[in-house]
């Protein structure tokens, strides 16, 4: 057995993973005994919101520590600044290796590089082009072709190796792995959610999930004897909804919870959720027939995830690394299938931004809390002070907008110094910013929620509000109801507290800020006295010059 002493953390993230789809959490049609011993052994948040409701800024929020706000990284494809900091340059003083397999949706900064000449291809341009992952393999897990070529312009080592196993392509994720065949024999894109009940064309042991479990297994072994923390970034399960036999048809035929819906939404909506109630996926999965014909596939890549999260564990365990190993288990988002008559993500329904959060730290200091559940509100952006804390790091607040969650890990009391969880959207590049005439400067919307009251401010518009306490389930926007003017006005105070405490002066430590802290009295700036006499004894200091 493995005798090493140092800490590691595997840092897990699923995309577009609904929380209700782990057993763990009480409610899901299958069964994910991998990740539920997880949570038998750690601490599992059941009011985890992210900071960003799409893929870009919610990821860009967990890799920085800050809110959307702060980074910058609005949406999808929307690099944050050139100087921000990361996971890689938090944990640097503990001597950890971070290491990324799969996604992380960021881009760099070229404007910001161009502008400091920095080369993207020197070491320094290379920790700026991928959100300082350095280490591992990069594969944002989406490589479709259209009309003006492929969607990604790097070829994955994914599509190499599957090509090494004799299946041969240029594109073997979009030839075999989001593929299926139809009955009439054609090969059928995956991305046609007719075709999720047909399995993909390449077995399950060449999925990207299995692929990206091998990588896994084999970076930790790489790096045995060494301080880690290793993202390991699954793509699923993300659309295209297309898995592998046999987990293709294993949910087909049961009994699936219905859709989060009521018709009393649709009755006079928001001019924003009506309009992203018009988008394409929105009406695919507001038809119950089509929706339960693509669910099953969807549980079908949870499910398989979870047997490959099973193997890693497996290979933890063999290695003697689960006794210093925390690990971490999320999601960048939900998946809203068909609840408020919507598809995707985008907006706050929980069913979009409350993910999974599950948290084992092996350390006897954890020992009082194994298997707890926290029904705290928490934030992605507490991940990682998190992961300083159990490096053995004091976290840098002066940057990090997130508390700690060691606290509530280890039995003592959790002070978030927050009054409200806030979640911010940037629409400018979808449909709905076209059809309400916004600009790509104000499609915005930002959330604050405070356990009660889900208020949202929609520049330009009237806010929405939810009542989750006495409706949780979302269906009666208050948000134009006369009689809740009170709570709006409170949310609206909230928020605009919670705009004033973002940490904008970043280059400024607290160490540094409490020693500068009556210095000037001390180097003879000396306004508004009226007489020595009048300076407090401790400041009268002679100058060299022995005037006082």
């Amino acid at each position: 057995m493995n005798q090493q002493k140092n800490n590691n953390i595997l840092f897990i993230m699923m995309d577009q993973l609904r929380w209700d789809c782990l057993s763990c959490y009480g409610q899901s049609v299958i069964e994910t005994p991998n990740i539920d011993r997880i949570a038998s052994k750690g601490v599992r948040f059941t009011k985890a919101y992210v900071q960003g409701s799409s893929c870009g800024n919610s990821r860009a929020s967990y890799y920085t520590g800050r809110h959307v706000r702060s980074h910058g990284a609005t949406w999808n494809d929307w690099p944050f600044h050139v100087a921000e900091w990361t996971l890689s340059d938090y944990l640097k003083p503990s001597g950890a290796e971070v290491v990324l397999l799969g996604k992380t949706h960021m881009k760099p900064d070229l404007d910001g590089m161009s502008r400091l000449d920095i080369d993207i291809n020197s070491p320094v341009g290379q920790h700026v082009k991928n959100a300082g992952f350095v280490k591992g393999e990069h594969d944002d897990g989406l490589h479709p072709e259209g009309p003006l070529g492929r969607y990604s312009k790097v070829d994955p080592e994914y599509n190499k190796w599957v090509k090494k196993q004799g299946y041969q392509g240029d594109n073997a994720w979009l030839q075999w792995a989001n593929a299926v065949v139809d009955n009439d024999g054609k090969v059928r894109s995956g991305f046609f959610m007719q075709h999720a009940h047909l399995p993909a064309r390449i077995p399950h042991e060449l999925s990207e999930t299995a692929y990206m479990t091998n990588r896994a297994i084999e970076t930790i072994n790489s790096l045995e004897g060494k301080s880690w923390c290793l993202h390991l970034s699954y793509i699923k399960p993300h659309w295209p909804f297309v898995v592998s036999a046999p987990y293709h048809d294993r949910y087909r035929g049961i009994d699936l919870p219905p859709a989060i819906k009521s018709e009393k939404e649709r009755e006079n909506p928001h001019p924003i959720y009506r309009e992203f109630m018009k988008i394409g996926v929105a009406k695919v999965f507001s038809d119950d027939a089509k929706r339960n014909h693509v669910m099953p596939a969807y549980l079908g890549l949870v499910k398989q995830l979870d047997d490959e999260l099973g193997r890693l564990f497996k290979h933890l365990e063999e290695k003697g690394l689960d006794q210093n190993t925390s690990i971490v288990i999320t999601a960048d988002h939900g998946e809203y299938l068909g609840d408020h008559w919507l598809g995707e993500k985008d907006l706050f329904h929980d069913s979009a931004i409350n993910v999974p959060l599950i948290i084992h730290d092996p350390s006897p200091a954890a020992n009082a809390t194994r298997g707890q559940v926290c029904d705290e509100l928490t934030c992605a952006i507490d991940l990682i002070p998190t992961f300083m804390e159990l490096m053995g790091q004091e976290p840098l607040y002066h940057r990090l907008e997130g508390r700690s969650l060691c606290p509530i890990l280890h039995g003592g009391e959790f002070e978030p110094e927050r009054d409200i969880i806030v979640c911010e959207d940037d629409y400018g590049r979808l449909p709905v910013a076209k059809a309400l005439k916004r600009t790509p400067y104000n499609a915005r919307m930002t959330m604050a929620f405070d356990g009660q009251y889900k208020f949202i401010h929609a520049l330009g518009f009237d806010p929405i509000l939810f009542d989750v306490k006495n409706d949780p389930q979302e269906f009666f926007d208050l948000g134009r109801d006369s009689g809740y003017a009170h709570i709006r006005y409170q949310m609206q105070e909230k928020l605009l507290d919670w705009s004033a405490n973002l940490r904008n002066r970043t280059a400024v430590s607290e160490e540094m800020f409490q020693s500068s802290v009556g210095k000037s009295l001390q180097q003879g700036i000396l306004p508004g006295f009226w007489c020595e006499e009048s300076v407090p004894p401790h400041r009268k200091i002679p100058t060299k010059t022995g005037i006082f």
